[in-house]
C-alpha cells in the first residue's frame, strides 16, 4: 500500500522488516507500481529509481498516514480493530520514496514500449 504525496510515494512498514533495515544502510531503491496481467500486450506500469528514507519528523510521518488513510479507507477502522493489529499499525515507521527518474512502460502502444522522465 502506498500514497502519492505529489511525486513522492509514502507507506509505513515495520522498522525491524528487511526492506525497512535495508533503507537504513542504503537509500538509493528501485520500485514498480503496476497491475498483475496475465497478458504481456497489456503490461502498463511505471518503473521509479530514487532515494527512500524513514521520515523522522512527526508531522511529516503523520501527514504519510493520513494519506494513507484517505486512499485506504480501511486503515481509520484499525481504531477498533483487536489491539495486536492496531499496535502492529502504531509500532510501524512511515517512509517516503523521492523519484530521481519514472520510466512508463506500455506494451499497449509496442512491446517493450518505454519512455523515462529525469526529475532535477
Amino acid at each position: 500500500m502506498y500514497a502519492r504525496r505529489g511525486l513522492a510515494l509514502c507507506w509505513t512498514s515495520d522498522p525491524r522488516s528487511r526492506h525497512s533495515r535495508h533503507l537504513e544502510r542504503e537509500a538509493r531503491v528501485t520500485a514498480t507500481v503496476a497491475a498483475d496481467y496475465a497478458a504481456f500486450r497489456a503490461i502498463r506500469g511505471l518503473q521509479i529509481t530514487g532515494r527512500a528514507s524513514r521520515l523522522t519528523d512527526g508531522r511529516a510521518a503523520e501527514g504519510a498516514r493520513a494519506l494513507l488513510v484517505r486512499r485506504y479507507p480501511f486503515l481509520a477502522e484499525l481504531a477498533s480493530a483487536p489491539p495486536e493489529l492496531r499496535a502492529a499499525f502504531e509500532r510501524a515507521s512511515s517512509y517516503e520514496l523521492q523519484p530521481e527518474s519514472i520510466t512508463l512502460i506500455d506494451n499497449t502502444r509496442a512491446f517493450g514500449y518505454k519512455e523515462t522522465f529525469r526529475i532535477a
